[in-house]
């Protein structure tokens, strides 16, 4: 079945499901294997390279930043321009957009090689805690430059129909990536920098293999000469900014919380924190994995002027969210020691006790946090890239910023409760953008897709 199809005369419940469930599968592949990577590293290589794995983090994280903003910002537009059949200009911003990633990881990686040791040395570490998080951050960012544009690639694939094999290359790449880890650090006993070349290699090789309909021609979307016009950079940067917006700003609350808990707490606090932050790997990337697969979908759609096929299937995704979030409130309620101890095998009194008690507040987090997710969502795919981009910062820093202020008295307790604090903020936030967005979301259908009503902005 073509895009075209799929997304256009598929019946919304139908369509989630085949959308929606390979890419929640994809997401908690690759959420297996960041939780099996905090495993191996704390079990072969101790608690203080698993704290220096959580503090490096971050940073990691950063250095894929600039190419998801291209990644995601170039897959909305290209959505919608394939619902307005202007094909030729769909290929041309997937063009561009390739270029645009490979450029910014080269770049990117190259400052991060340079500045690792004074960002981890202003993080406040010493010794081997410093060096050890100076020898993860680096070989990601030599690997950057081929391993960035791995993200944007399952986006191009999902566009263009190849649910099945976006699902399948994150499968492969989630478990080479575990295989060689296990190698690595089991069998050759190398160290932490070892985890990231696993890693690296595992998205380097599964990029490459996405590259293939593309360059073979057999895709929708085909390489074409570029045309890098300003007003195309323009709206790439545009609908990519919430998603960059989010990746930065909360790792600069992650870089924060960092800094406060060694100090509060030492090695021992940014482990705890290493434990919720990976627990969480593993429940939002099932969020975003089903909330991202629908938005080639909505975007196609909304490009159509089809507004009541966009309400139908957004309706199916925040009903999943929901759902997912609750279970996983549940769950990490009811076991919080056995979590703890998955990751950090050797926690016992204080320790244990304090992972404990954090992930039982922490918990509470996902009964709201859900509705601000699949928000933040339905506003992306839609072209609303401002109240997308209001929803994930304050989500991501300002209202995590305030609450470590207002909750300062509660010390370590107060670190823990952030993230409760915060998803409730963002889900009153939320509701306030989508009641504001009411009308213009609720429009009628409309016959003509190049009518002025139906164009997006």
């Amino acid at each position: 079945m073509n895009s075209a199809t799929l997304f256009a005369r598929t019946a919304p419940l139908k369509l989630f499901f085949i959308a929606a469930i390979p890419g929640a599968i994809s997401m908690l592949a690759s959420a297996l294997y960041q939780t099996i990577d905090g495993v191996f590293v704390g079990q072969f290589l101790g608690g203080t390279a698993f704290a220096a794995l959580n503090l490096a983090m971050p940073f990691v994280i950063i250095n894929f930043s600039l190419a998801d903003l291209i990644g995601f910002g170039s897959s909305v537009p290209i959505a919608i321009k394939l619902g307005q059949k202007e094909e030729r200009e769909a290929c041309n911003i997937f063009t561009c957009a390739c270029l645009m990633i490979v450029g910014t990881g080269a770049a990117i990686g190259a400052l991060l090689y340079a500045a690792a040791p004074l960002l981890i040395r202003l993080m406040g570490a010493e010794g081997e805690f410093a060096a050890l998080a100076v020898q993860y951050i680096r070989v990601y960012a030599i690997g950057s430059p081929v391993t960035t544009i791995v993200f944007a690639m399952d986006n191009f694939l999902r566009i263009c129909g190849y649910i099945r094999g976006s699902m399948l290359l994150n499968i492969l790449m989630s478990v080479l990536s575990a295989a060689l880890e296990f190698l690595f650090l089991g069998v050759l006993g190398w160290g932490i920098w070892a985890a990231a070349l696993a890693t690296c290699t595992g998205m380097a090789v599964c990029a490459l293999l996405a590259l293939i309909p593309f360059v073979r021609g057999r895709a929708l979307l085909r390489f074409c000469r570029p045309r890098f016009r300003a007003a195309t950079v323009r709206q790439i940067i545009a609908c990519g900014s919430p998603n960059f917006l989010n990746n930065i700003a909360g790792r600069i609350t992650s870089i924060l919380l960092n800094f406060i808990l060694v100090r509060l707490g030492g090695e021992d606090a940014v482990s705890v924190y290493g434990v919720l932050m990976y627990v969480d790997g593993f429940i939002q990337p099932l969020l975003y994995g089903m909330c991202d697969s629908l938005q080639p979908a909505v975007g196609y759609n909304w490009g159509a002027g089809k507004r009541s096929r966009v309400r139908a299937i957004e309706k199916c995704c925040f009903a999943a969210a929901a759902v997912i979030s609750l279970a996983a409130a549940a769950l990490i309620l009811l076991l919080p020691g056995p979590l703890t101890l998955l990751f950090m095998p050797g926690a016992q009194g204080a320790v244990l006790a304090m992972s404990v008690g954090a992930l039982q507040l922490f918990s509470a987090t996902y009964v709201t946090r859900w509705f601000s997710f699949a928000a933040q969502s339905y506003m992306l795919a839609v072209e609303k890239p401002l109240s997308a981009s209001l929803i994930s910062v304050s989500t991501a820093l300002l209202f995590p910023a305030t609450l470590v202020v207002l909750l300062w008295p509660l010390g370590l307790t107060g670190i823990w409760l952030n993230f409760a604090g915060t998803a409730l903020l963002a889900a009153v936030l939320a509701a306030a953008v989508l009641l504001r967005q009411r009308p213009d979301l609720n429009r009628p259908d409309s016959a003509d897709p190049n009518e002025p009503e139906n164009q997006t902005g």
